[in-house]
């Protein structure tokens, strides 16, 4: 039954969609807590440190910006529990099997259904798995493809967004309509990839794709000991990169956002005289088509570092220019900015924005070329702006505005 062409193929759409509704549905109460728990710390240092710059930088900076990325860590275990799960029965391969036939009419290999999954993750490992496809222009053209895949890195930024405009409400029996959102953003980058798969099978390599042969695995039960093992691994990974990589962008963020200090009787917010305001303002008019305001491009900037840095660079971009509000509340503050067209226009940007600066790297490193690295950036730029200005106009046509 999971192998037939109708039933498993329906079987396995309603595999997904369950797992993204739960991505929702069970990661509230986790993430109350965690963000309950940000909101008191924030509190309690607010109210140990005198102020001044250090206080803004720990409270407004620090623990804003980390607390609303390590926030969504719930929605990103949840994610990994059903692939580890999935793996450990040996359904992948059924999974690879089935979608053979549709990967193969969009101009890919069915090896690349493994590589394309693990991106799910994150592209790199996906981009590397890419070496287990023999034929060079069929190894490419997943590695070309695999940074549309929805990694976990957009999850922060798609829950953010969503969270903020899209209601939280039933539309039919177990169906949540920010899970359905969710299902169609991860919906839009699968398909997106098999189009730009197929154009590229056009325009750089013409042939028939190689028939698709591998050993299924057997069935079995899960290892409960080798799902809560990968949990943990992939938990550490997501805070390690929270330490290593958010907290200093957070740190140069809140810099730019303080430094240089308002002139005496300025009547605006004190960030819109920062170098961070200076830069939103100058590079806005770029984005104006798309609905981005200033404070958005200033978070597309160190989210090219990491996708999860946007959310933190915007969590500290609103709490330097508006202090007093609780920095718990980036979602309400952002819907109380923007209009739904300008969040539905930043959904559409991250489902095809270029990747993390390591992705291009690994990129570079697997085909040994910087010329394959600029294709993919130019494409996925002209995509994300195509497809942010077609929801925008779209939207504001019909009063989302």
């Amino acid at each position: 039954m999971l192998l037939h062409p109708v039933a498993g193929l329906a079987i396995l759409l309603g595999l997904l969609f369950v797992m993204f509704q739960a991505v929702f549905s069970w990661a509230g109460p986790p993430q109350d807590l965690i963000d309950a728990s940000f909101v008191a710390l924030g509190e309690l240092v607010g109210r140990v440190l005198p102020d001044g710059l250090v206080h803004s930088l720990i409270v407004d900076g620090l623990i804003a910006g980390v607390g609303s990325v390590l926030v969504f860590l719930p929605q990103i275990l949840i994610l990994f529990f059903f692939i580890i799960l999935l793996e450990d029965f040996g359904y992948m391969a059924r999974a690879a099997f089935l979608m053979d036939k549709i990967m193969g009419g969009a101009g890919l290999h069915g090896r690349a259904f493994i590589p394309l999954l693990s991106s799910f993750a994150c592209a790199i490992p996906g981009i590397m798995a890419a070496r287990v496809i023999d034929q060079k222009r069929d190894r490419m053209t997943t590695i070309l493809v695999a940074p549309l895949m929805t990694c976990s890195a957009r999850i922060p930024v798609y829950t953010l967004i969503i969270g903020a405009f899209i209601p939280d409400r039933t539309v039919g029996p177990g169906l949540n309509l920010q899970g359905l959102v969710m299902f169609g953003l991860y919906a839009a980058g699968i398909f997106s990839a098999l189009l730009v798969s197929f154009v590229i099978r056009k325009v750089f390599w013409r042939g028939a794709v190689e028939p698709f042969l591998m050993e299924l695995p057997t069935y079995k039960w899960p290892s409960f000991e080798n799902v809560a093992r990968n949990l943990l691994q992939r938990a550490s990974i997501f805070i390690n990169r929270a330490g290593r990589m958010i907290l200093p962008l957070m740190i140069l963020v809140w810099v730019l956002s303080t430094f240089p200090y308002p002139p005496e009787g300025a009547t605006g917010p004190a960030i819109d005289y920062s170098f961070a305001g200076m830069i939103g303002h100058a590079i806005q008019p770029i984005f104006a088509p798309i609905g981005f305001n200033w404070q958005m491009v200033v978070a597309l900037i160190p989210g090219f570092a990491a996708r999860e840095v946007a959310v933190a660079a915007l969590g500290t971009v609103y709490a330097v220019g508006d202090a007093e509000a609780n920095v718990g509340a980036l979602g309400a503050r952002l819907a109380e900015s923007w209009s739904l067209a300008t969040g539905l226009s930043f959904l559409a940007w991250y489902i095809f924005a270029p990747q993390c600066v390591a992705t291009l790297g690994v990129v570079k490193r697997e085909t040994n070329s910087w010329a394959w690295v600029g294709v993919m950036f130019l494409y996925m730029i002209a995509l994300a702006y195509a497809a942010s200005f077609a929801v925008y106009h779209t939207a504001v046509a019909l009063g989302a505005g």
